[in-house]
């Protein structure tokens, strides 16, 4: 007997040993500060992460648990959010300015904890304060555990591809200067691929991304739509791509030869080096769904080139489609499926227990007095409310030390007032322009179901928004254009293998049907990924009630959680 409890306790031991081996804490310093470049015949000072554009690569194994210290050199407010991560119990560290944490000021510093569960694939981390978000961003790459394998074979190397957005100016000026007049902010003048913009731009011949290829070799491109304001369409020349996971979540293998994504969103592909030895165009340009609106209307690309192909080789440049091609995006869009049985696959809740159809568009208010605004300035709501941060105290503090007056609990279920959503003679109605401002969110039970219906108007025009929840992935059940019907739609809802994601591409002048389980107590901040937008009021929040379990409930904050 005494044999065999001390078998048994070593056994234990062992076990214990094993699985703690196999959890690692994985460490990083970002010091983001000033930093001088040279891009498009022009000399500027940026905000960057140590020195460099995109950012630090971060690479952790899921249930690693990831410590970030953040040094904030720039003259800047700033907060870093973690796109994706669930934030288990973690809230604190999520990022959004004002939601999860004060800023840290400039001179301070903040370390962020979370370890990664049940998530594995592409996310990526990012400035979470104005337009920062620009030129402080990088990737985040989970791989899987020790002894597990992709759904798909593994392929010979893998290539973060980022795409971004420029200005030849300060970007923290362009939103500052948006504020003020009440209008849109200036469009950036170019796209990079990994920081670079490409051959057709000024000054940029020597400034283009480049990736040698073997032929006969399958890469696994990590492709991150780091834009602040542009969905993108994506090609390679003459080469097609299988899309295995979008926002860290494992697809059923999708062949296209045309990649949509919006800010915000990952999309993982296997790109087979299978043409003649040569160079071939990526590139990347707009996807501009609103009529008659303003955008940047350039192309960046970079070169594959095959080992051994000469370099004075021409590349081949891909047709990419037009930049209001509906039709092509929602294809992409509208077409993914979930893996299911593959890791971390979670079936589609089933009973719902509380039903949301949420309007989302742009809007009016009028010009603050005093002000440099020229007339009614650009808003944005969801349900007819314009968001509004708090400014003395993060939501998550007063959630967590029951402050009031910070936040409201009464953000609607529906529109408060029903109207044909998607008719443009809406815009006649002027009263329905102007939606009031609150700080209003929703308050859920722990581990309750949320069905959100997401309802496009065309007040002011209809367009495709990003809307991106924290904390959880959405399933996506179904997606169309027009006004939601409950009696013709729901007979299109996925229950069986939808795509899940943390950033849905709402269809312009359409709707989008979405579920989550609220299993992760705290604040958790729902908004348009378009950076214009956002700080114009196109958000809420879900506050999510502690569960009836210490592993359920939120813990205190860090002790050097910064402080307004």
């Amino acid at each position: 007997m005494e044999r065999h409890f001390l078998f048994s306790a070593c056994a234990l031991l062992l076990l214990a040993a094993s699985t703690a081996s196999a959890a690692r804490i994985v460490e990083h310093t970002f010091y983001v500060q000033n930093l001088t470049v040279n891009k498009l015949c022009n000399t500027q000072i940026i905000t960057a992460v140590n020195g460099s554009l995109p950012g630090p690569t971060i690479r952790v194994q899921e249930g690693d648990t990831l410590l970030v210290h953040v040094f904030n050199k720039s003259p800047y407010n700033l907060s870093i959010h973690w796109h994706g991560v669930f934030q288990r119990l973690s809230g604190w560290a999520d990022g959004p300015s004002m939601i999860t944490q004060c800023p840290i000021r400039p001179g301070c510093k903040y370390i962020y904890k979370f370890t990664i569960i049940d998530q594995e694939g592409t996310l990526w981390w990012h400035a979470h304060v104005s337009f920062l978000r620009a030129t402080v961003y990088g990737a985040l790459i989970i791989l899987p555990r020790d002894g597990h394998s992709y759904p798909f074979p593994m392929p010979y190397k893998e290539v973060p591809i980022l795409l971004g957005e420029w200005w030849n100016t300060n970007v923290f000026d362009v939103e500052k200067l948006a504020v003020a007049t009440g209008a849109a902010p200036n469009l950036s003048v170019a796209f990079t691929i990994n920081g670079w913009p490409g051959d057709l731009y000024p000054c940029s011949e020597n400034q283009m991304y480049k990736l040698k290829l073997l032929q006969g070799r399958t890469y696994l491109l990590r492709i991150i739509n780091a834009a602040l304001n542009h969905e993108l369409f994506f090609k390679i020349a003459n080469h097609k791509l299988t899309v295995v996971s979008i926002d860290a979540r494992y697809t059923e293998p999708y062949v296209t030869d045309v990649v949509v994504s919006t800010p915000g969103q990952t999309v993982d592909v296997l790109l087979t080096a299978d043409q003649p030895v040569g160079s071939y165009y990526m590139a990347a340009t707009a996807y501009a769904s609103a009529d008659g609106v303003l955008f940047d209307n350039t192309t960046t690309r970079g070169v594959l080139a095959y080992d051994s192909a000469p370099s004075s080789t021409t590349p081949l440049m891909p047709v990419l489609p037009d930049f209001n091609d509906t039709p092509t995006a929602h294809k992409f869009y509208s077409n993914l499926t979930g893996l299911v049985g593959g890791p971390h696959w979670e079936p589609v809740p089933l009973k719902v227990d509380h039903e949301m159809l949420v309007t989302i568009g742009l809007g009016l208010e009028p010009c603050p007095a005093n002000t440099s605004c020229k007339g009614p300035k650009l808003s944005a709501s969801m349900n007819n409310v314009s968001f509004v941060r708090p400014t003395s105290l993060s939501m998550l503090q007063a959630f967590f030390f029951n402050v009031n007056e910070v936040y409201t609990t009464d953000f609607p279920a529906k529109p408060t007032i029903e109207f044909d959503y998607t008719n443009a003679s809406i815009n006649n109605n002027i009263p329905m322009l102007f939606a009031p401002k609150g700080t209003k969110v929703t308050k859920l039970k722990f581990n309750s179901t949320v069905e959100i219906i997401f309802q496009n108007t065309a007040i002011l025009g209809v367009e495709n928004h990003p809307m991106h929840l924290h904390g959880f992935d959405f399933h996506v059940l179904a997606q169309g254009f027009g006004n939601y019907n409950p009696a013709t739609d729901r007979k299109k809802h996925n229950f069986i293998n939808p795509q899940m994601r943390n950033t849905i591409a709402v269809p312009a002048g359409g709707w989008a049907v979405t579920r989550f389980t609220a299993n992760n107590p705290g604040v958790w901040v729902l908004h348009c990924h378009l950076d214009m937008h956002l700080p114009l009021g196109l958000a809420t929040a879900f506050v999510v009630e502690n569960g009836p379990t210490p592993e359920t409930t939120l813990p205190p904050p860090p002790v050097d959680l910064p402080q307004c």
